[in-house]
């Protein structure tokens, strides 16, 4: 490859993106990035409104960027998304499942016990971020088949490794997310197309309004005892930054990683490097 041509690796023109979960605070930095690469963004949201104020309020805007609403967890509306997405660019080169997140509901803490976590709440864990990262990628792939090219990235977590203490029903649900992401790449490669690629990026501990309330005191501001226990743990010595997942998704997005199917990059500042010894 030339370096004229390597340069112009990371530029999507002309290729439209499907984001689910584009408006969270990590879905939002890749959206940014996304856009700031030239690509045609759309978002999937539960809520279409809600999700655009909140775009806006962390400057994410632009002419390539759409938002349409749809619940992750129902195929029939991410299928009409999904249609009117084609009927506009004819095309869909990625998907990045970037729905996700806990329930407190079905977080160990001192008042509530494993034995005592509701089954609903639990089952609300798994759904959003299993069957919220399947169902897209059923409908998605179903029109990459059709073209014999495309790229989808899921959204893992370093507790889908190393389970964390307290969120069970999370770091097993990643955990199925990293089985689902490599038997998905091994699928599509060999029963439609060698030029569509699944892959996965795994955050270590970012700050996200799910897992705030286990990391910091909400009255103060500072470290909660379990968020001590994560810098401590991380050589780095500080939580994850958003923009700290853009080399990893735009790399995995990119023909940079055409050779490139079925693994899951941890974004984690050495937290799974360290034994703590």
């Amino acid at each position: 490859m030339n370096l004229e041509k390597l340069k112009t690796q990371f530029d999507f023109a002309g290729r439209t993106v499907v984001i689910t979960g584009g408006a969270g605070i990590l879905g939002a930095e890749i959206t940014r990035a996304l856009l700031g690469c030239n690509a045609s963004v759309y978002v999937i949201q539960r809520d279409a409104a809600k999700s655009t104020r909140e775009l806006m309020e962390l400057g994410v805007s632009g002419e390539r960027l759409n938002i349409l609403e749809a619940d992750v967890l129902k195929p029939e509306m991410v299928e009409r998304a999904v249609k009117q997405i084609l009927a506009e660019t004819n095309r869909i080169d990625c998907l990045v499942n970037a729905a996700g997140g806990n329930n407190p509901k079905a977080t160990t803490n001192p008042a509530t016990k494993f034995f005592d976590l509701p089954p609903d709440a639990l089952k609300m864990v798994f759904d959003l971020n299993l069957l919220g990262t399947i169902i897209p990628s059923q409908i998605v792939a179903k029109h990459m088949a059709e073209t014999k090219q495309g790229v989808i990235l899921n959204v893992s977590s370093m507790a889908a490794e190393r389970p964390l203490t307290r969120v069970v029903a999370y770091s097993s649900a990643k955990a199925a997310v990293n089985s689902f992401t490599q038997w998905l790449a091994v699928h599509m490669a060999q029963e439609y197309s060698p030029n569509i690629r699944v892959n996965a990026i795994a955050p270590g501990f970012f700050l996200t309004k799910q897992n705030r309330f286990l990391l910091m005191d909400e009255a103060t501001g500072a470290l909660t005892e379990r968020g001590k226990k994560i810098i401590d743990h991380t050589p780095m010595a500080r939580f994850g930054a958003p923009e700290d997942l853009l080399g990893a998704a735009l790399w995995l997005l990119s023909p940079m990683s055409k050779f490139v199917t079925g693994i899951v990059v941890p974004v984690d500042g050495g937290f799974s490097a360290n034994s703590g010894v």
